[in-house]
């Protein structure tokens, strides 16, 4: 049986949806681009042209409803199916954009390059148990804005995952794309075989910028997987209590899906977010909160409900290093998610409120996401029935070490994880020279990194890459770009 928890009662969760609908419609949504605004007007939303707010019916929303798929696949850069978002499949991928990474040598925080961001890549290529990358920190020495393609370039040249990215300009869009139809060889091959999720984000309370709700449109045209992270703060932009946050991000995360479904019905997205409380002590907004947590896990549930795939932002941490906390805010966010089922749960590698990326934490996380997966596993009989027999063996034994039945099931049984965790005895520990958790981890990434194959896209897919991304950077009066595949 796979275990599961569930925070709503389904009373609790109906009278949210409830709200979260009747918001929509009576307060509605302010949206800063025309086109969006006439798009909802076609289909019967009062539109507010002063305010640029539309007021949603509940037509609208049941028809986003009726049309959003239940389901979808996300295929590596080879067109092998890579992630499936269905039921309570989970499934890890590291945070995104980060501004910062925690140096691997110093352990001082500072902004990353480009190195930095090819050194990411190829060590998302070892990490077995995260089945996705995402652009996950910010190259510092290319101009701003190629920042979003060319760290989705090195992306694709350096690892045959499937890609979490996003844009923050509506030009930055075609490029990426154009990007992705290098690989797939045509637009209707990536709709078939997607290779991205798009991060597009709604601005709290019930707000969407040009640049975000044209996002939602340009990947709804090419069929493009978008996940909704609308981002209410519990006690500052938005109530208190986490029943009203919920009916916030429901509201917020509805009009997102409304404006998808009625480009194109049918366009792949997830019900995802990244809420939090606010600590008003320290003008912060937790991820590692516990609040924050039981957000994530309860606004699933209502995503679930109305039979769309999930995401949230969780399994991360706001320690500011590798240390105690760290592993205590992102084992316990991960191990929620997996209970919970959310289908992408984006996190792995991040610290200090989601502003910091830490490429030895990635590898610990790396474990913490592989006993996420035994766990979800759940406890199954393995030719347990009739128990006499191995009881017989043991008896006569007196152990069980290589009896067929240990062998069979020992590795499907037991997880265990790499050198990574330290599951020695102290004089063996000692023996082995006594690392810490950080010595281990950083010999580790400088293991896999070190040990990286280049990615099998064919050699005529790579030049195409570049040529786009050089021409890209071209137009910003780059001649030259800090890496290359």
């Amino acid at each position: 049986m796979r275990p599961t928890m569930t925070f709503l009662s389904q009373d609790l969760l109906d009278k949210i949806v409830t709200e979260g609908r009747n918001l929509l419609c009576k307060l509605g949504v302010e949206i800063h681009n025309e086109a969006v605004l006439s798009l909802l007007a076609d289909y019967g939303a009062r539109i507010d042209e002063g305010k640029k707010r539309a007021y949603f019916t509940q037509d609208i929303i049941d028809k986003s409803l009726k049309t959003a798929p239940r389901s979808f696949t996300l295929f590596d850069m080879l067109g092998n199916e890579a992630v499936d978002l269905s039921g309570y499949k989970v499934n890890f991928t590291p945070g995104s954009a980060a501004i910062n990474i925690l140096d691997s040598v110093s352990n001082v925080t500072r902004r990353p390059t480009s190195a930095d961001y090819v050194e990411y890549a190829k060590l998302m290529c070892g990490m077995k148990h995260i089945a996705s990358q995402a652009t996950a920190m910010v190259p510092s020495d290319v101009p701003e804005k190629i920042s979003d393609s060319y760290r989705l370039y090195l992306s694709l040249m350096y690892c045959e995952k499937p890609v979490v990215t996003g844009t923050f300009t509506i030009e930055a869009f075609e490029i990426m794309k154009d990007l992705q139809v290098a690989v797939r060889g045509s637009k209707e091959n990536l709709a078939e075989r997607p290779l991205t999720v798009f991060s597009c984000c709604p601005t709290s309370p019930l707000k969407w910028s040009d640049v975000t709700s044209q996002n939602v449109v340009d990947c709804a045209r090419y069929m493009i997987p978008v996940e909704y992270i609308a981002m209410p703060l519990s006690g500052f932009m938005a109530p208190v209590t986490l029943v009203g946050t919920l009916v916030q991000h429901t509201a917020e995360t509805l009009s997102g899906l409304a404006i998808s479904q009625l480009t194109n019905p049918g366009a792949p997205a997830l019900w995802g977010g990244s809420p939090a409380i606010f600590d008003v002590r320290y003008e912060t907004t937790p991820m590692g909160a516990v609040e924050t947590m039981m957000l994530d896990c309860a606004y699933s549930e209502i995503g679930r409900s109305m039979g769309l795939p999930t995401q949230a932002y969780i399994g991360l941490s706001d320690a500011k290093h590798l240390d105690a906390q760290a592993g205590l805010e992102s084992s316990m966010g991960a191990t929620l998610a997996a209970l919970a089922g959310i289908n992408n749960v984006s996190g792995p590698g991040m610290l200090d409120f989601e502003s910091c990326f830490s490429l030895e934490k990635l590898v610990v996380d790396n474990e913490i996401c592989g006993m996420c997966h035994r766990l979800a596993g759940g406890i199954e009989p393995r030719e347990d029935f009739p128990s006499l027999p191995r009881f017989e063996e043991l008896l006569s034994e007196q152990h069980l070490l290589i009896s067929d039945h240990t062998r069979r099931y020992l590795k499907e049984e037991i997880y265990f994880p790499g050198p990574v965790i330290d599951r020695a005895n102290r004089s063996r520990w000692l023996e082995e020279g006594g690392l810490t958790l950080l010595e281990r981890a950083r010999r580790e990434t400088q293991r896999i990194i070190g040990e990286h194959e280049p990615v099998r896209t064919p050699r005529e897919v790579k030049a195409e890459l570049t040529r786009l991304m050089v021409k890209e950077a071209a137009r910003y009066r780059m001649d030259k770009l800090p890496v290359t595949g």
